[in-house]
């Protein structure tokens, strides 16, 4: 399994950026797929995932109305759309995937929203 991500970088306050994560090793559409994020000296938290179908998405309370989670299933790869980036959502953000009960991450991307 490999999951590669892909798209951060520095961006003001109020802009957009989206992160995606192409998938390889495991049959991608049968699988939930998640996005967590860890910020300097915090642990690493929930963002949002999203079943394989593309039908139900859930997203953490601070990213609600901001994050988009989205996924391809023909590319093997799941996008985080963000906008009204703010300060707080500085972090290395990582892509996560369980095919049969086995954990897997990214080696993550990194977001600075700074001015």
């Amino acid at each position: 399994v490999q999951l590669v991500e892909s798209g951060g970088g520095l961006v003001q306050p109020g802009g957009s950026l989206r992160l995606s994560c192409a998938a390889s090793g495991f049959t991608f559409s049968r699988y939930i797929m998640g996005w967590y994020r860890q910020a300097p000296g915090k642990e690493r938290e929930f963002v949002a995932r999203i079943i394989g179908s593309g039908a139900i998405t859930v997203y953490a309370d601070s990213v609600k109305g901001r994050f988009t989670i989205s996924r391809d299933n023909a590319k093997n790869t799941v996008y985080l759309q963000m906008n009204s980036l703010k300060p707080e959502d500085t972090a290395v953000y990582y892509c996560n995937a369980v095919p049969d009960g086995m954990n897997y991450w990214g080696k993550g991307t990194l977001v600075t929203v700074s001015s």
